[in-house]
């Protein structure tokens, strides 16, 4: 693609048959937003501006829209508001005054349509590009046709003009050719004939799909490219197609997942985003849901019922059965579970172990650290070679603020131990069974008690 390239996504409409008080939009196909996928896809085209037109809700849509890409793509990101929702041709020129410097061409997107790729958008530029068209959109053939406008030719085949349903004559409904509605336009052809628009239709909208006749009017060449997966550029109308697609996008992800060479030991009761990514060799085992930006190494093992949220998972790392691990990372050669939960930015180094039904909130556990049942452990910084017995609570919370635990390398903390934070346990000091411990652990100390008072310096 040699000239530059914008993209402007319509994303004003509520989706009345959604059957919510939530723009349409903003519904969720695994876990992004619609609009969230479409901007993906977009932003792989390397634009120059993203254009998102917004109405309904477009503080949530705006809002949705910069948490579903990085930074670099926000940049780039422009909103326009279309007051009235008039038809897509009315949303187009809601975004005239915005796009008119922009240079090059406009890729014309919904905010509704999570499935189209990358390649296909590529291919309709490069055929654009290639046949120096003022307009160039994408069509496709399905019998019966569905709600979509109906490409009419001549007799030669060649491109006439796009009707919309509601307003075929017989003889058009009967045409299996269709417009999903992917355009590229030039944009200083574009605004003239977007001020030709006119609503005078059966709709009483200002429609999108006039404007390639217009051009023609003017002499202007415009062209079309067929397109044979008709699934793909599907729209988003109703809750049961959001089911459907949802199911239709697992299988693809998890059918890419196998091919690279992961196990999935059951397809059909895993449940994985097409964003996640996944080392060779590692085994996912059946009802594992994984989710968001989220990495697994290779050789790992993800046991039953564990649902993973936005992790980082080093190699060689087994999460057992039952296990919630959300925003967290995991080193290498760890071990989780089963039934343990790791939230907020929990870290594990290399070969820690979490056991069954610890809890781990916003802490960090050294090398070789250990806690293997009962235990919750929030706010705390673990050394190395640490062993957390049962029952082992860190007293966090004041009934104010988040008070820090820190324990140091090769400390053993006895079962049923209270660290009430702020507290720091010395390197090499060990805690009685069911201490609670007030004030800091001198390096290398035995105490115990209630309150924990120091018993023995362990070494002289």
């Amino acid at each position: 693609m040699k000239q530059p390239v914008n993209i402007l996504i319509l994303a004003a409409g509520l989706g009345t048959r959604m059957k919510s008080d939530r723009a349409k939009v903003l519904h969720k196909l695994g876990s992004r937003p619609l609009i969230g996928h479409v901007l993906r896809t977009a932003a792989a085209l390397d634009p120059e501006k993203i254009f998102v037109v917004v109405g309904h809700q477009a503080d949530k849509v705006e809002a949705a829209a910069k948490a579903s890409v990085d930074p670099d793509t926000v940049e780039k990101m422009v909103f326009v508001p279309q007051l009235e929702q008039l038809g897509t041709g009315h949303a187009v020129k809601s975004a005239a005054d915005a796009i008119k410097n922009a240079r090059g061409s406009l890729v014309v997107l919904y905010g509704d349509t999570p499935m189209v790729r990358t390649g296909t958008l590529e291919g309709l530029l490069t055929a654009h590009e290639t046949g120096k068209n003022a307009a160039t959109f994408l069509t496709m053939k399905l019998d019966p046709p569905p709600a979509y406008g109906r490409i009419v030719r001549d007799a030669k085949g060649r491109f006439l003009k796009i009707v919309e349903q509601k307003d075929c004559t017989p003889e058009q409904m009967a045409i299996k050719e269709v417009n999903p509605g992917f355009y590229v336009f030039d944009i200083p052809a574009l605004l003239p004939a977007l001020g030709k628009l006119t609503p005078k239709n059966a709709q009483n909208e200002y429609y999108l799909t006039d404007v390639p006749e217009h051009m023609l009017a003017a002499g202007l060449p415009v062209g079309t490219l067929f397109h044979e997966d008709a699934h793909e550029l599907d729209g988003i109308n109703t809750r049961a197609e959001i089911a459907a697609m949802w199911k239709r996008l697992r299988h693809e992800t998890l059918d890419r997942l196998m091919a690279a060479g992961i196990s999935i030991i059951d397809p059909d009761s895993t449940y994985i985003d097409d964003g996640v990514t996944i080392g060779r060799d590692t085994v996912i085992h059946p009802q594992v849901i994984i989710e968001g930006n989220s990495r697994i190494g290779a050789n790992c093992e993800i046991h039953s019922w564990s649902h993973l949220t936005n992790v980082d998972i080093g190699d060689e790392c087994t999460v057992l059965n039952s296990c919630v691990i959300a925003n967290s990372r995991l080193t290498a050669k760890d071990s989780v579970g089963p039934f343990a939960h790791l939230r907020m930015h929990t870290e594990l180094a290399e070969e820690a172990v979490i056991g069954n039904f610890v809890e781990v909130k916003k802490s960090r556990l050294g090398r070789k650290s250990k806690s293997m049942h009962l235990t919750y452990l929030g706010d705390a910084t673990i050394g190395d070679r640490v062993n957390i017995g049962a029952a082992t609570v860190t007293c966090n919370y004041d009934g104010k603020n988040k008070n820090p635990t820190i324990i140091e390398d090769d400390v053993k903390i006895g079962s049923d131990t209270m660290l009430v934070a702020p507290v720091r346990v010395g390197r090499g000091s060990i805690t009685g069974a069911g201490s609670v411990v007030t004030k800091d652990v001198p390096p290398d100390t035995l105490v115990a008690g209630v309150p924990a008072q120091v018993k023995k310096k362990l070494k002289v």
